[in-house]
């Protein structure tokens, strides 16, 4: 069927050549259409990284709006909008490898095998030419030499016919014609010959040659238009295979959304702000009308005090009960209210209780590798230990006055109240931090001797994932994997597989462990 269609655009030249190229042309433009399409893709999510990272929270530790649920929602909205950027830069990546990079291979391919066949019919074609012009000449020739042979032949004829003529002119003729004919028959067997044999050539020209050649051509061209179909599917194929995270990211901004709780929001603002002050009384009368020029007397030398009024909504209001702003706060935090002064206490008092564990904690861990060091000169020299075991115990004596200090002012703004926040009790009479049996004191030392990295968390992976890039590696769904290195926010983390295997994977793809 092949060599049946190619046999009627055997005289098509042209039209085939045209249409090649135009198809190739297609070829390219679809390459430059999809490169310019992933460059939009990685455009917007370098877009949505900037906005993302713009809007993010940025504030010291003490920075308290993540605690309600409207800030904290938005905040995982910037998250899973980071993830869905994430997502964008994977589609675009994909548009490159998936089909520019293997398109533009077989668009070179395709050109040189176009040229090759094209090469190859005008080869052909030339050759037919040639042999056509061959059988002109041998054509020619023939007929000269029979036209040179019938002119011989009517002289010798003449020269018999008449009487003047001589015997031996007459025998001269007749040779001569004879001569010219046996040329002229041997002029005609070559000329036979050569149409035979370009009779031969051109039947194998039309019927073999040019055929396979022009279904090398069709092959060709159909091959482009298979590879440029299957760069259609793929266009599409590519942002399905990432739709289910793509879901996934908008399904966290829904969740998001019905998380935000305004009621517990309003509880929490009253319970960090309420300051514990009475309301103002009401004001007394005093009555002046008895004793009017004393009372007036009196007051000159000492006006009567008028308290000053609490207004709630004054941006100017400075009551006797605060200090002046511009003061430096109070160590014991005097200068917040009642309610606020406890909770900063308490919060302090449980820093330096932990600041505390972690001195002693250290401490040991140093006496131990003192103790080490002793039994075994070899690992080191143990007087090295003595200044940072006196600076750890002079750490530890300054902690226990700090909270000694800060205990004191709690039970003074408590005045003799139970603490309604929960007090740290692992100290004993000296002040010592007790220890918890659950917790290695012996960490930092251990770390001495063993720097292996640790584990930060856990996770599933929700997709399979092909690490085919540097540094990454290969997941499959539902694999529950270690986490090394959390999102830094280019949407990678590294983890750590059961089977040994560390590398980086995309933060989407996986489910953090609760």
């Amino acid at each position: 069927a092949l060599q049946h269609t190619a046999l009627w655009m055997f005289d098509q030249y042209d039209v085939i050549d045209k249409h090649t190229q135009s198809g190739l042309d297609l070829l390219d433009r679809y390459i430059k259409f999809v490169k310019e399409r992933s460059e939009i893709e990685q455009n917007y999510a370098k877009q949505l990284r900037n906005l993302t990272k713009r809007y993010a929270k940025r504030g010291n530790k003490e920075d308290q709006d993540c605690k309600f649920s409207n800030h904290a929602s938005f905040q995982e909205i910037l998250n899973e909008l980071n993830d869905y950027a994430g997502q964008r830069e994977l589609i675009a990546e994909n548009l490159m490898t998936g089909i520019c990079v293997d398109l533009l291979k077989k668009s070179q391919d395709f050109k040189l095998e176009r040229k090759t066949h094209l090469a190859d019919v005008k080869k052909a074609q030339q050759n037919l030419e040639s042999s056509f012009k061959h059988l002109e000449n041998t054509k020619k020739r023939y007929a000269k030499e029979w036209a040179e042979a019938e002119k011989a032949s009517q002289q010798a004829e003449k020269a018999e016919s008449e009487v003047s003529a001589t015997r031996v002119d007459v025998e001269k003729a007749k040779q001569h014609a004879h001569a010219r004919t046996h040329t002229a028959e041997e002029c005609r067997n070559d000329y036979a010959a050569e149409l035979q044999k370009y009779n031969k050539e051109q039947n194998y020209h039309y019927y073999t040659d040019i055929p396979q050649l022009l279904n090398k051509l069709q092959g060709m061209d159909e091959r482009r238009i298979r590879s440029l179909a299957d760069g259609y599917c793929k266009f599409s194929d590519i942002e399905k295979k990432v739709l289910p995270i793509i879901s996934k990211c908008l399904e966290g901004i829904s969740a998001a959304g019905t998380k935000v709780n305004e009621k517990q929001d309003s509880i929490l603002v009253i319970e960090q702000h309420k300051s514990g002050f009475e309301p103002p009384a009401d004001v007394e009368f005093e009555d002046y009308s008895q004793g009017i020029k004393s009372a007036i007397s009196e007051s000159s030398l000492n006006p009567p005090k008028v308290r000053g009024l609490i207004w709630p909504f004054s941006k100017k209001h400075k009551s006797r009960t605060f200090r002046i702003p511009s003061q430096t706060p109070a160590e014991d935090y005097s200068h917040l209210p009642p309610e606020q002064r406890k909770k900063r206490l308490q919060t302090k008092i449980d820093d330096i209780h932990k600041d505390l564990q972690k001195a002693q904690d250290q401490s040991e861990a140093l006496e131990k590798m003192k103790g080490v060091y002793e039994q075994n000169p070899q690992m080191g020299d143990p007087s090295s230990l003595e200044p940072r075991i006196l600076e750890m115990t002079q750490d530890m004596s300054r902690l226990r006055g700090e909270l000694t200090k800060y205990e004191t002012w709690l039970s003074e703004a408590l005045g003799g109240e139970e603490s309604p926040f929960p007090v740290n009790n692992n100290t004993d009479m000296s002040g010592r931090v007790a220890h918890d049996p659950d917790v290695n004191i012996y960490a930092e030392f251990d770390e001495e001797f063993d720097d292996i990295e640790s584990p930060i968390g856990q996770c599933t992976a929700l997709y399979s994932f092909e690490g085919n890039s540097e540094g990454t590696i290969s997941i499959k769904e539902g694999e529950l994997l270690s986490i090394m290195e959390e999102d830094k926010g280019d949407g990678w983390m590294r983890v750590l597989r059961a089977t040994g295997d560390e590398g980086y994977i995309p933060s989407s793809y996986v489910k953090l462990a609760p």
